[in-house]
């Protein structure tokens, strides 16, 4: 006759019973959503995100700082990127120094370029991350000199949520930050041409 050891009945008790039985289901659906959420749903969502609320602002953007075509900028763009040293000329765009010249040449077309990238999951890491600058120097450039006065702009950790500087694009930088840190996921541009390299 086998003998049962008094000490290891209890253990099996415990994990025929239907709190564990419970515990396990729950492990093993948590497992499933979190493989499903690392490795598409996550940076789907950041980049779905950035299409609803970015996307249109920013092309919107892009598009008022043209001028005839999409190699002439308008005095506006300037006044957008450069406020000062267009106003210091006078409002005469072809009087700005070729240095400033090609910055916002590289601010309008980067309004243009990464926002699709970002949507696409294209270069997504680079692409968000250009963004982020972006909206940095966006934010400074309407504190410094667009008239965003200290109320206006709001700040972090008060009663208030909803100013248009501190509140508002740190929302915006959010997915993006994602992006930059875990990458656009698996429905992407991005997973597609890593595929298709490795198997090359």
């Amino acid at each position: 006759m086998t003998s049962v050891d008094p000490a290891s009945a209890p253990n099996s008790d415990i994990a025929s019973s239907p709190i564990s039985k419970v515990n396990s289901l729950v492990a093993r659906v948590t497992d499933a959503l979190n493989s499903i959420a690392d490795t598409w749903l996550l940076g789907l969502g950041a980049r779905f995100t950035f299409f609803a609320v970015l996307f249109g602002y920013y092309w919107n953007a892009a598009q008022t700082k043209l001028d005839d075509s999409l190699f002439t900028l308008s005095t506006g763009a300037y006044a957008q990127v450069v406020p000062p040293i267009i106003e210091a000329v006078g409002y005469d765009k072809t009087a700005v120094p070729l240095g400033w010249t090609l910055l916002v040449y590289a601010g309008t077309y980067a309004e243009f370029i990464l926002p699709v990238l970002v949507v696409v999951g294209l270069f997504s890491r680079p692409a968000a991350l250009g963004m982020l600058v972006f909206i940095v120097v966006q934010s400074y450039v309407d504190m410094a000199f667009h008239g965003v006065d200290a109320e206006t702009a709001g700040m972090w950790f008060d009663r208030f949520q909803n100013s248009i500087i501190f509140d508002q694009r740190l929302l915006w930088a959010f997915p993006l930050i994602y992006i930059v840190l875990r990458g656009p996921g698996l429905l992407s541009l991005d997973t597609v041409l890593s595929r298709w390299a490795s198997t090359r």
